[in-house]
């Protein structure tokens, strides 16, 4: 007699910033309809630096509703719908703190919007222009950080300095920051070791703060991952897949 035959699972994981939506934007209405869609016939996990007001402020609360689970904060304020299924309450030494304000006081980018440092659950998002910078001022510091590699720089650093966290770009303008092990890699407690992950993000690469999960999936054998542009690039890659 042969063995029980395992029941796979297929799971789509998403990114949100550069993946579903432009950076700290909101969804397209176009993408949003065939997305939602797509969310009510499979399972869908999201998984982003962003808190949960910014998260449904994206992507609207149908869509984040429609999710199996939302990992806001890269796994550390766990929803599903309206649930908080775990949060954690981590707070950035004081020492860390005191560098990073250095550092905002040094850089040479010399415009200051206010809200440098974004307290978030398990995490906090430091940003030299700040979380209150308007388009044109995300612009001109998207096009200096391109040239100036400040934000890598500044990650590399902080690392050396202070071993037991770690500093990730995030976004478009910020670095998240959190105890080591904090990353979007996680997330991966959650599923069986027979589920078949599919992850979408855009920040892939070794400085990236979707590097870490889609290194474990990758690693492990526990699935694909598309490293994409823009939510054009994974809407493209959906439709092809169904």
């Amino acid at each position: 007699m042969g063995g029980r035959k395992l029941e796979i699972k297929k799971h789509y994981i998403f990114d949100v910033d550069g993946t579903l939506t432009p950076s700290r934007g909101e969804i397209d209405h176009d993408f949003a309809v065939f997305f939602s869609t797509f969310c009510a016939e499979n399972n869908v996990y999201l998984v982003t630096g962003s808190d949960r007001d910014k998260t449904i402020e994206q992507i609207g609360e149908e869509i984040y509703s429609l999710c199996k689970r939302v990992y806001n904060c890269s796994g550390c304020d766990v929803w599903e719908g309206s649930t908080n299924i775990r949060a954690s309450h981590w707070i950035l030494p004081e020492d860390a703190h005191e560098w990073l304000s250095v550092k905002l006081t040094e850089s040479p980018f010399t415009i200051r919007a206010g809200l440098h440092f974004e307290h978030r659950p398990g995490m906090v998002n430091y940003s030299i222009v700040g979380r209150k910078a308007n388009l044109e001022e995300r612009a001109r510091y998207v096009a200096y950080d391109t040239f100036e590699d400040e934000r890598n720089k500044i990650a590399k650093s902080f690392n050396k300095l202070f071993p037991e966290l770690e500093a990730r770009p995030g976004g478009e303008t910020g670095i998240d920051i959190a105890p080591k092990g904090y990353n979007k890699s996680q997330i991966l407690d959650d599923f069986k070791h027979n589920d078949e992950l599919h992850f979408f993000g855009d920040r892939m690469d070794k400085a990236g703060n979707d590097y870490p999960l889609s290194k474990m999936i990758i690693d492990n054998k526990l699935g694909s991952c598309y490293n994409v542009n823009n939510y054009k690039g994974t809407w493209t890659i959906l439709n092809e897949q169904h």
